[in-house]
């Protein structure tokens, strides 16, 4: 019943009154690619209820050089890094997906390498304040490989990949972590996202990642801007629950 926003989907009753069992849960929704339309729209969401949006986006996603990916990731769709660092400026959370949205894992190693080296360089000079050491680098497709996960742990405080579960402990650690997360697709995801995190709110404590991409129809698996806005309008309301992107979640723990 998306209509009427559910989340009542798991064990828990979390339909029209949310609940959620006891401990303290973070959500993190990490958007990826940098559709320009609906970072924005997004971002207005996020904005009404004091919240920052966490988005991941392609470092040369705006420059003539860049080619589709598939048949959802389209040029013609893309920011740039005024756009970026006005999120950023606005208090949104942007944070790397790559040099051009390759398959990290099916390349060389050195060329991954080069890549990843290419895109944490292009952050730095063009992002305002960011820094590789307190990044999240966000793997294109979420695919990774542990010698490329040893490669960017010396780099970034986190990496953000495929993982057979999309919630974790609590951040009790110093140390650069991987991150796993889940995702869905290619139709609109607003009833997969809507049972992930009923299921979560019915768990004890921990942290749940879902990564998105944009609304409406930008995107591989796009949410609608409607659900977005019920979703977060009654989460906000829960004690137990807090909303970040995922590098705020890792500052904040210490």
């Amino acid at each position: 019943m998306l209509g009427g926003l559910s989340l009542g989907l798991g064990a828990c009753k979390t339909s029209a009154n949310m609940v959620a069992a006891k401990g303290k849960k973070i959500i993190s929704l990490s958007f990826d690619d940098g559709f320009k339309k609906s970072f924005y729209q997004i971002a207005e969401i996020y904005e009404r209820y004091g919240l920052s949006a966490c988005f991941n986006v392609i470092a040369s996603g705006h420059l003539p050089t860049f080619q589709q990916v598939d048949n959802w990731i389209l040029p013609k769709l893309l920011g740039n890094f005024d756009d970026w660092n006005a999120l950023h400026e606005r208090g949104h959370e942007i944070m790397p997906h790559s040099w051009k949205h390759l398959n990290l894992a099916m390349q060389p190693v050195e060329k991954s390498k080069d890549l990843i080296d290419q895109c944490l360089d292009y952050f730095e000079e063009n992002l305002e304040g960011f820094k590789s050491e307190e990044a999240v680098f966000n793997f294109p497709f979420n695919a990774s490989t542990s010698e490329l996960e040893t490669y960017l742990l010396s780099k970034v405080r986190a990496i953000r990949a495929w993982g057979d579960s999309s919630i974790h402990p609590l951040v009790k650690t110093k140390n650069p972590i991987s991150l796993g997360c889940t995702t869905m697709g290619s139709g609109n995801v607003d009833q997969w996202v809507d049972e992930k995190i009923a299921n979560f709110l019915c768990s004890s404590e921990g942290w749940l990642i879902l990564n998105l991409h944009g609304l409406n129809g930008e995107g591989w698996g796009p949410i609608s801007p409607k659900y977005l806005d019920k979703l977060l309008s009654k989460l906000v309301e829960i004690n137990e629950v807090e909303i970040k992107p995922t590098g705020m979640v890792l500052k904040d723990a210490f």
